[in-house]
């Protein structure tokens, strides 16, 4: 019999009850056929292989991170808990040391997600990462985590609630945002005041390849990871930067993807997007699988790979050696850049448009971060939707000072009723949520 190295737990929910439509591209069949494809693999009679069902994510998980607009009954279904649970499953068997590596195969998704949620955007409506993390993170609250998102698209809402908080390093590596949604993720998109840095974007032209995924895992993020020294790692797995997905432009393979993963060997991978669901959805999956098993994935092909066709041009390989050079050189000079910020200022403050292309809400927003030097400084969003609610978030930190947290309750109950169609309170510290 065969057994796996790492010792491997599988969460699996293809969510049958929901979907945008039943022809959009997320929806069940991206992970039935991944499930035929385990089947047929025997990846389950893998001795070391084990699988486990998904937990529910509670209201106060969601609300942990996000401002639900108006609250999580009206914007959170059923199925969307139940993915934050089975994420959350996935990272509680590895702290508890149940298993070695843990991978969610889960659906809906969540990397787009943001605080304020007014409903789907980029297919996504809470972020199943995050609700996952900030649970976790009630039993070690100074864990030092590293997020690294492979998903074609943005990780734009991970970026927004992590924006401020140097014990989470952020590294996205997608396709170009003036290429293809959400049109984010440039590399001057570093963080907040008190993380100034800590968010890391490598926007790569469309048609990279193997070469290219590699090059910058090798010459760029794991040579950052080795410096930020996290305590877990999570790969945000997004399947979408394949060569058959049908809404992207990238060329990377399902081999190339489990030598990702093989050389980034997260803690934890949480399934992201992925849209060719026959084509390349089951060969990734099984590939990214059987490398977080340490297993053989030499042998991982799609049926219609041709690596001559997928070769990378000279003219990519030269921007992606340069990009690298510049982010590398961006990152090493972080800590002075964010001393020399908060040396100047009081606050910052960030004002943004986030249009929810699912729904078709546009919301307009400005985000204040106060520069405390004891701690990450409270933080608070006013937002505005043209469905006709504006609200006010208030964010204290898990790390705050004595001070903060006064200023934060203050706020809270000095905001008079009416001035906002709602008022939010997260207190990080005593995990304590509030709204009026």
């Amino acid at each position: 019999m065969i057994k796996a190295k790492n010792k491997l737990g599988l969460v699996f929910f293809p969510a049958f009850d929901w979907a945008i439509s039943p022809t959009h591209p997320e929806r069940e069949e991206r992970l039935l056929y991944t499930r035929d494809q385990i089947f047929e693999e025997g990846i389950t009679d893998i001795e070391g292989v084990e699988s486990f069902n998904p937990d529910i994510a509670e209201e106060r998980d969601i609300e942990r991170v996000h401002f639900c607009v108006p609250d999580v009954k009206s914007r959170v279904t059923e199925s969307h808990r139940i993915s934050a649970g089975g994420a959350i499953k996935a990272a509680s068997t590895v702290l508890n040391g149940q298993v070695d590596k843990a991978f969610a195969l889960i659906r809906p998704p969540g990397h787009h997600a943001q605080r304020v949620v007014y409903g789907d955007r980029g297919f996504c409506i809470i972020n199943i990462e995050a609700v996952m993390l900030e649970h976790v993170r009630q039993q070690s609250k100074n864990m030092r985590v590293a997020i690294v998102d492979t998903d074609c698209h943005h990780g734009d809402g991970t970026q927004d609630i992590y924006w401020n908080d140097k014990n989470t390093l952020f590294i996205s590596f997608h396709q170009d945002g003036r290429t293809l949604y959400p049109g984010t993720g440039f590399i001057e998109e570093s963080g907040g005041p008190a993380a100034l840095g800590y968010t890391v974007n490598i926007p790569l032209p469309p048609g990279t390849g193997e070469e290219g995924f590699l090059y910058v895992l090798d010459n760029l993020v794991l040579p950052i990871l080795d410096e930020y020294n996290a305590d877990l790692l999570v790969n945000s797995a997004g399947q979408d930067n394949h060569y058959t997905d049908p809404i992207t432009n990238m060329n990377f393979t399902a081999h190339g993807y489990a030598e990702l993963n093989h050389r980034l060997n997260p803690d934890i991978a949480v399934l992201e997007g992925g849209y060719s669901i026959e084509g390349a959805l089951p060969y990734i999956n099984l590939g990214i699988i059987l490398a977080m098993a340490g297993l053989d994935y030499s042998g991982v092909r799609e049926p219609d790979y041709y690596p001559e066709q997928l070769k990378q041009s000279d003219k990519i390989n030269e921007y992606i050696k340069k990009l690298c050079e510049i982010i590398y050189d961006r990152w090493t000079k972080r800590d002075d850049l964010g001393y020399k910020l908060r040396k100047q200022n009081d606050f910052i403050t960030r004002s943004r448009q986030v249009y929810y292309d699912t729904d078709g809400i546009m919301e307009t927003q400005t985000q204040k971060f106060t520069i405390c030097p004891k701690c990450s400084g409270l933080n608070t969003v006013k937002s505005k939707a043209d469905l006709g609610y504006d609200i006010l978030g208030i964010t204290i930190p898990s790390d705050a000072c004595p001070s903060c947290l006064d200023k934060g309750y203050n706020l809270y109950k000095n905001t008079a009723e009416g001035k906002f169609f709602k008022v939010y309170l997260q207190d990080r510290v005593n995990d304590n949520f509030l709204n009026k």
